[in-house]
């Protein structure tokens, strides 16, 4: 190997880096996810970007919706009005998908029952409560992290 030709590998992987760099920051869907005012990335304090779990007023207060977070389902919940909290969907108990039900989430395999604005074990044969997943609301859309 010649210098000349070690020159030229160096430089295309340079230019192939920055090349990548500014392709992979020319693909976000939405310019806006992820930056704060000040033009920064948003992170959450484990040092995620959030992501939208769904708009606020999509939720009605004293009501809950289903959604989805990395292609698992979720329970959003408005207790009140502006605030909101997430669970996992999954009962506890054999790992079924809870579903939204009149006055609470409701395990369709074998009755379990959760409290929508605590997640809590209403009715088993569930063990524990729903997981929670820590979200909060930013300019009218809800988002992960605390």
């Amino acid at each position: 190997m010649t210098p000349a030709t070690d020159l030229s590998r160096r430089a295309l992987l340079l230019i192939g880096s920055a090349g990548t760099a500014a392709a992979l920051a020319g693909c976000s869907t939405d310019a806006s996810a992820g930056v704060d005012a000040g033009g920064q990335t948003a992170t959450t304090p484990d040092g995620s970007v959030p992501q939208e779990v769904a708009k606020l007023a999509d939720i009605p207060v004293g009501g809950s919706i289903s959604a989805t977070l990395d292609g698992k389902p979720i329970l959003v919940s408005q207790p009140n009005e502006g605030s909101v909290i997430a669970f996992s969907a999954i009962c506890t108990h054999q790992g079924c998908v809870v579903k939204l039900g009149n006055g609470g989430f409701d395990c369709p395999c074998h009755q379990s029952r959760f409290d929508t604005a605590t997640g809590e074990v209403l009715d088993g044969p569930a063990p524990s409560p729903l997981e929670k997943i820590p979200v909060h609301v930013t300019g009218g859309v809800v988002l992960t992290g605390a």
